[in-house]
């Protein structure tokens, strides 16, 4: 069987914590940022974990972290 391949893509947007959890990055973050509010724009700055449904999906594209 072929060795399977990671989507370099998911790779450079994603990390897998040591449990297991996946992070990303929030959008709206990169640009009109004066009509935000401070308390919007500080919470959009920390990282996002993946919801449940897209789980699978991820697990796909980043075979080897799993």
């Amino acid at each position: 069987m072929p060795k399977q391949k990671t989507h370099k893509g998911a790779q450079k947007r994603l990390k897998v914590t040591a449990k297991k959890k996946v992070l990303h990055k929030k959008a709206n973050k990169s640009h009109i940022l004066t009509k935000k509010a401070s308390k919007r724009k500080r919470q959009l700055g920390r990282k996002g974990l993946v919801s449940p449904g897209d789980m699978s999906a991820v697990k796909d594209m980043l075979p080897y972290d799993f």
